[in-house]
């Protein structure tokens, strides 16, 4: 798979999976921590959440502004890893504050600001090479690879640092508990049977004697478990740290090299820092901030009057000959919003549903894939399949498959028969499936196009980001399909929701299926366009275009936490396979502008 690219392809690869395993751990549990710490209700914490989204892809457009200006893009990529570091270490620490988290989010999204899109442009400095230059879009599927490896482990990272908290406390998990013990507290549970009846299930040390002892017993217990979780993801920042402060001399140094950029006109150059473009980027951005605000809230406003200050200042810098290139890719940058509006919902609503409405304990099979080493012997023994039946392969290379298959399937039959006939699942773990079939997919996906490739068939790239939309649309459609007749959380009147309205968690897994697919038409392909489109000087510039353009999606989290309590779930839902289809209408509309632009 690696076979003709270069060297610095895999330190990128292990620098961003090591951040990235940090990251996700952080965020398969913040919501969650955010809610059982300080008992805020879905639509705060989606609020809270959605802005930190929102400042963890806005800050890029500061990094590529710093490193196209410098040229330094290691440099700042390496100070991104030192700031993020610090702000996981903040979050590691008990007690502190609501106001204390908050800056430690911000300090975490400004060092992701200085990482993710300036890694992402050194990338594809990578395959500016002529060389080079046709592995490109595989180059960023292989480096989408190392992002969801990191991924796939962290939510068992978290899960198994809380939960062995809990139960070094003499508690066991529930994530109906929380919300529960904060109601209780502030007098606002006016039956507490069920609240009574929770708390003795999960107590290990016999009947709970006083509800109000065990409510603020079990909070503290159950959000230091989560503080400890982030220590986790420090740890693996320093481990990144690590990679790229002995491997960096693998990657590109474009402070050497000439920049094509003096080779533009005059104009062209002195037009960054022209008075007039920087006027018009702030009037759109007031003129777009109040239409946004009388329509929605002006704290989503101020996130599309960014964007719209962005379009207006990059559209008036251009050179006439890059304004072809710039337009085509702001065009892509409007669609990809609304994807990831619907497709990050997997931290907010998605996390929410499959807390208070996937069963909560599973059959001994099923608890193979919620498990960490059972579903590696499950992955082991499906690799193990493909490597012995696939083509061409060498006698030994079939003998390692059927050692892994044998391997595999014995530890998996082994869990299946320690399992319990009911198994404890926890919410965060769904979070594992998305990055598990982004590794396990990106090779069939590659093949693919590969095959479609040598066929002359294979799609453009706009053309992968189009269809890609249409397949998020199925995602949530299967989630909407789950969700008929289930109580809607604005029918519970603060209860936990009962399980007469709890399905199998087999909905969930297999809507992330479909996601992941879309995901692999749609982000890495997006990545690739951006390289390829972007002037020489905007590299940075436009990497950040297309992270700002995520961050204005991730601001439009909150849309599903908002109605989380207003709409039956299926209405919910909808919105989303709407938004979907919609914008794959628009990106097909303009297909053989964004084509051209790509020649």
């Amino acid at each position: 798979m690696l076979k003709g690219h270069p060297r610095g392809l895999l330190v990128a690869f292990f620098a961003n999976m090591g951040e990235r395993f940090g990251f996700y751990t952080m965020m398969a549990i913040l919501v969650l921590f955010l809610q059982a710490r300080f008992g805020l209700t879905e639509e705060a914490a989606g609020d809270i959440y959605s802005w930190f989204y929102f400042g963890i892809y806005a800050l890029a457009l500061i990094g590529g502004i710093l490193a196209d200006y410098t040229k330094k893009y290691k440099a700042v990529i390496f100070a991104g890893i030192a700031i993020m570091l610090i702000g996981y270490a903040s979050l590691a620490i008990p007690g502190m504050t609501l106001t204390v988290t908050v800056i430690s989010l911000f300090v975490i999204a400004f060092g992701n600001g200085l990482f993710k899109g300036n890694l992402q442009a050194v990338v594809g400095q990578l395959y500016d090479d002529p060389k080079y230059s046709k592995m490109r879009d595989s180059a960023f599927m292989i480096f989408y690879m190392g992002i969801n490896v990191g991924a796939f482990f962290a939510p068992f990272a978290a899960t198994g640092v809380r939960n062995w908290w809990l139960k070094s406390n003499g508690l066991m998990h529930d994530g109906s508990l929380p919300s529960l013990c904060h109601q209780y507290l502030k007098g606002g549970l006016a039956e507490t049977t069920q609240f009574s009846e929770l708390a003795n299930k999960a107590s290990l040390t016999g009947p709970v004697a006083d509800l109000g002892v065990f409510a603020q017993n079990y909070i503290e217990v159950f959000s230091r478990g989560y503080n400890y979780a982030f220590g986790i993801a420090a740890g693996a920042m320093i481990i990144s740290m690590m990679v790229y402060i002995f491997f960096q001399k693998y990657l590109p140094n474009k402070e050497k090299q000439v920049a094509k950029a003096d080779d533009t006109s005059a104009s062209g150059k002195n037009s960054q820092t022209n008075p007039l473009a920087i006027f018009a980027s702030l009037a759109a951005a007031t003129v777009v901030t109040v239409l946004t605000g009388l329509v929605l809230d002006y704290k989503t406003g101020m996130a599309f009057g960014l964007f719209a200050a962005f379009v207006t200042w990059i559209t008036m810098i251009s050179t006439k000959e890059e304004k072809p290139k710039v337009t085509s890719l702001i065009l892509v940058f409007f669609v990809v919003i609304f994807f990831w509006m619907s497709f990050h919902q997997n931290g907010l609503t998605l996390t929410f549903f499959a807390r208070d409405y996937i069963v909560k304990e599973v059959s001994a099979f099923t608890y193979l894939f919620f498990d960490m080493w059972s579903i590696l012997a499950v992955i082991t023994t499906i690799g193990g399949l493909f490597v012995i039946f696939g083509k061409g392969k060498e006698l030994m290379t079939r003998l390692i498959g059927a050692a892994m298959i044998l391997v595999g399937g014995g530890f998996s039959y082994y869990f299946i028969s320690n399992n319990d006939v009911s198994n404890a699942i926890a919410p965060e773990v769904f979070q594992s499936f998305n990055p598990l079939f982004i590794v396990a997919l990106t090779t069939l996906v590659m093949g693919i196009f590969a095959m479609l490739n040598k066929a002359g068939k294979e799609p453009s790239t706009p053309k992968k980001i189009g269809i890609g939309m249409i397949i998020a649309a199925g995602g949530f459609l299967l989630v909407l399909i789950a969700s008929i007749g289930l109580v809607s959380p604005h029918e519970l009147a603060g209860q936990a929701v009962p399980d007469t309205s709890r399905v199998s968690p087999y909905w969930l897994v297999n809507s992330y299926l479909i996601l992941t697919v879309a995901e692999l038409f749609l982000s890495p392909m997006g990545l690739s366009f951006v390289s390829k489109v972007a002037p020489q000087r905007f590299q940075g510039l436009m990497q950040g275009g297309w992270l700002l353009a995520t961050a204005v999606g991730n601001k439009l989290l909150f849309v599903g936490s908002y109605f989380w309590g207003r709409l039956d779930l299926w209405q919910l839902w909808l919105i989303f396979i709407v938004c979907c289809l919609v914008s794959a209408a628009f990106i097909f509309s303009i297909m053989k502008r964004l084509e051209s632009a790509t020649k």
